[in-house]
């Protein structure tokens, strides 16, 4: 929910309570807001929130919303102390991911046409974000990420850059997109893919949005970033068997999910392909008078091909079900759209 810094305002959205105007989307008006999801990052807010940019060129309002996702330290109590615009607070910690998707809802209901998501570690530089909103700004992107160079970025371990690489080449397969940063939280995007947006993950939502983003065809551009040096160890990548685990699992399900078709007809042609093979191999035996010795071969081969079958026809239900999902993620998004229209 939001604080009671958001509740007085304009027509029903509740807006801050230190003289910023309502900006109503579809004005001349440009409203960006920055977003920082927190949790326990007393210590690190004071200085995220003071290198973000107070004007930016193109934009008209800046105004800053702080997630605190179920903390147990101070991180409400020093961004009221700094002037947040908009703190939503999560009823317990529910993870990253979920706290990003509430920021982004926050965001909507409060104007922004652009909304810009950073760490409340001060990882991104608040001065690189006139650089990650200009594609925006020019027509160009409706998603703009930050590439953070991992290949090369000094502050990870050997193991971690190429972890990171190895990932972000696997998440671009599965977005069908060339993505050098897969993992970077830094980035913008447009309040029309804001509210189509949808993140279901409880982990992280960086995999998942881009390959959401990647079947939809949204229009993303990567630019290159600086970052500072970290200010405590990832929360996120407690291990690495803890960060691959989650990630492939994230990574399967999000292309499951948008792609359902070619990951059944994969599975179920590997199955028919086995099948045919091991039964061209029992034909081959049993016309050179040897087939007795080679049942199992026939049985396994029906076997493969009922399963393989059956796992095709799995995919093109599963497709027809994602069909039916895209209509509701559509219908969806004109409803909100409309209620947000009606209630400037």
């Amino acid at each position: 929910m939001l604080s009671n810094r958001s509740e007085a305002g304009c027509g029903s959205f509740p807006m801050p309570d230190h003289g910023s105007q309502c900006t109503h989307h579809g004005s001349d008006a440009v409203k960006l807001i920055i977003q920082i999801p927190c949790y326990n990052e007393a210590q690190t807010l004071p200085q995220t929130l003071a290198d973000l940019p107070k004007q930016l060129p193109g934009i008209d309002t800046i105004e800053y919303l702080v997630i605190d996702d179920g903390s147990r330290d101070d991180t409400v109590a020093v961004a009221r102390a700094l002037g947040v615009h908009h703190i939503v607070k999560q009823p317990r910690n529910l993870g990253l991911a979920q706290a990003f998707a509430a920021g982004l809802e926050a965001s909507i209901l409060q104007g922004a046409d652009i909304i810009v998501n950073t760490d409340a570690d001060n990882q991104y530089a608040g001065t690189e974000i006139v650089r990650l909103i200009e594609p925006i700004l020019a027509g160009r992107a409706q998603m703009v990420i930050g590439d953070r160079g991992v290949g090369k970025l000094s502050m990870f371990s050997p193991t971690k850059r190429l972890l990171q690489q190895l990932g972000s080449w696997v998440v671009s397969q599965a977005a069908a997109m060339p993505i050098p940063d897969a993992t970077s939280g830094f980035r913008a995007l447009t309040r029309d893919v804001a509210l189509r947006t949808l993140v279901l993950s409880n982990y992280s939502y960086t995999l998942e949005t881009l390959i959401q983003a990647g079947a939809r065809r949204v229009a993303i551009e990567f630019v290159a970033i600086q970052t500072n040096a970290p200010t405590r160890p990832s929360r996120l990548m407690r291990s690495i068997p803890h960060f691959l685990s989650n990630s492939a699992v994230t990574i399967l399900r999000a292309y499951t999910l948008y792609r359902p078709l070619r990951v059944f007809s994969t599975i179920g042609a590997c199955a028919v392909t086995a099948g045919l093979l091991l039964g061209a191999r029992f034909l081959y035996f049993f016309l050179s008078g040897q087939g007795g010795g080679h049942i199992q071969s026939l049985i396994l081969t029906a076997i493969l091909l009922i399963v393989g079958f059956q796992v095709i026809m799995m995919g093109v239900l599963a497709d027809l079900i994602g069909f039916n999902r895209k209509i509701q993620e559509e219908s969806l998004y004109r409803l909100r759209k409309l209620q947000l229209d009606r209630n400037p």
